[in-house]
């Protein structure tokens, strides 16, 4: 997939929101609840940001798999780009990147894939984050089904 594949923006998915129990009373525990709210911030967050993504040697966009998951490498700024190169031990190139809206790659770019996949934010990084490819964080045709059932 190119850059210039990117043309349609659908409407953005809504944040993550802790969904209560049935009766109406969120019984999870506090912590949580608490973590589901941080995640929900952080996601908002990513979404209004513009973010740093490398580009491969074939034009697309860097990309890991882990887990049965296609992961986007995107970066918060050049620093944390330049590190994760080093980690790699490919810090002597010039590491070409686009700059990229994060609801962009969320909604438009993980559901055109194809496969289950998902951002790595600042990969290699004591701060990395990950957007999974599971509902309240990518278009419903995205999301994979955990098997998790109801």
């Amino acid at each position: 997939m190119r850059l210039s594949d990117l043309t349609d923006i659908p409407a953005p998915v809504q944040a993550l929101e802790p969904a209560p129990a049935e009766g109406g009373a969120d019984t999870r525990p506090d912590a949580t609840a608490a973590a589901r709210r941080e995640f929900a911030v952080l996601l908002g967050e990513f979404r209004r940001t513009a973010v740093l993504v490398p580009i491969d040697p074939y034009g697309g966009l860097w990309s890991a798999h882990q887990g049965g998951v296609r992961w986007i490498c995107a970066f918060s700024n050049e620093e944390t780009l330049a590190r994760f190169a080093r980690t790699l031990e490919d810090a002597h190139r010039t590491w070409e990147y686009r700059t990229i809206l994060g609801a962009r790659l969320l909604d438009v770019l993980v559901p055109k894939l194809g496969v289950p996949a998902g951002v790595a934010l600042d990969a290699g990084s004591e701060e990395g984050v990950l957007f999974p490819p599971v509902e309240g964080v990518v278009p419903a045709s995205a999301v994979v089904d955990l098997g998790g059932g109801k």
